[in-house]
């Protein structure tokens, strides 16, 4: 058996690398940290066409029929970016849920979005105040129009609009609910494309960077931190395609599994977040450099769908031969 993606994977990973690279650049994050929705205008309706949101919903629905082992490559191309649109929500989580839904195909065109979330995980929602689908995932309820009430918090990535949303969730819970999986693991696929941007950044820095008349890349302390934060990376990065296998085949234990990814994708982007900012030196503590723009969307999305600590305790749980639902 050959554990590798296919050559079709990896040249849609590629096209959906060029079209990011041209459309959600810095200065394109810099706007979106300002403008009315947190994102890009007409980014999203790209991707649409591209086949990216629909790339789980049927081939009936005008989507792509695929599975997450086709999706994984292209969400850590988002998290390289740090693209500021719902894709984990929509693409990874909402679409397999709507399947059989009158919405979907409107999802699948890029007309609308999803907004889906965990209050018992994290009880605060992303780009919530435009989305038109909202699920809830302790039961994997849809809401069809909108919550009561949106309360816009505050998120340390200014690109990332996290709502407190007010509505009457349906009760009971799913104990099989697959909503928390997927949202991790588009999540930890995110962290470490935003992981390998901060490294490569890092190291083009310290090539160009002297000191005492040579690149401070050439010194031994600087290669060792570097060194340490692309091995978590090479680490993390094979747990997070596991996960994507586990998922897209039903795996008993997938949600184990997931946790593991997430648990490591996490660690990976704060130490590279962290190496980063210490080679970088002061220019990395200034909003005008762009390292800050990756560095802040890290921090987010190691806590989004349960922090390293919250995985590592679901991991604990099912070596013991408990539930990895809680």
């Amino acid at each position: 058996m050959r554990f590798a993606f296919t050559d079709e994977q990896l040249e849609f990973r590629d096209a959906v690398r060029d079209l990011l690279a041209k459309e959600c650049t810095p200065t394109h994050l810099r706007d979106a940290w300002t403008n009315d929705t947190g994102r890009i205008p007409g980014l999203w309706r790209q991707l649409a066409e591209m086949g990216v949101v629909g790339m789980l919903a049927p081939e009936a629905n005008g989507g792509l029929g695929m599975d997450e082992i086709d999706l994984v490559l292209l969400l850590e191309e988002t998290g390289r970016v740090a693209l500021p649109e719902p894709i984990v929500d929509t693409a990874a989580a909402a679409v397999p849920e709507l399947i059989g839904d009158a919405r979907l195909d409107a999802v699948v065109r890029g007309e609308i979005t999803a907004c889906v979330f965990d209050p018992q995980i994290v009880g605060l929602a992303t780009w919530a105040d435009t989305a038109s689908v909202f699920i809830f995932a302790g039961n994997g309820e849809t809401l069809r129009g909108t919550p009561t009430e949106l309360r816009r918090g505050t998120s340390v990535d200014g690109s990332r609009r996290v709502f407190d949303v007010v509505a009457d969730i349906p009760a009971g819970a799913r104990t099989d609910n697959p909503i928390p999986d997927r949202g991790a693991l588009g999540t930890a696929a995110q962290l470490c494309g935003l992981a390998d941007r901060m490294i490569e950044m890092t190291v083009d820095y310290v090539k160009e960077r002297k000191q005492f008349g040579v690149p401070i890349g050439s010194f031994q302390a600087v290669k060792h931190h570097l060194a340490n934060a692309r091995l978590a990376l090479e680490f993390a990065r094979p747990l997070v395609y596991r996960a994507a296998y586990s998922v897209a085949r039903h795996d008993p234990d997938r949600s184990a599994h997931v946790s593991m990814a997430k648990a490591n994708a996490s660690d990976a982007a704060h130490l590279a977040s962290r190496v980063a900012l210490q080679c970088h030196g002061a220019i990395g503590y200034t909003t005008e450099y762009d390292l800050h723009l990756y560095m802040k969307r890290a921090w987010a999305l190691a806590r989004a769908w349960g922090d390293a600590g919250w995985h590592r305790q679901r991991i604990e749980r099912a070596l013991l031969g408990g539930t990895t639902n809680a």
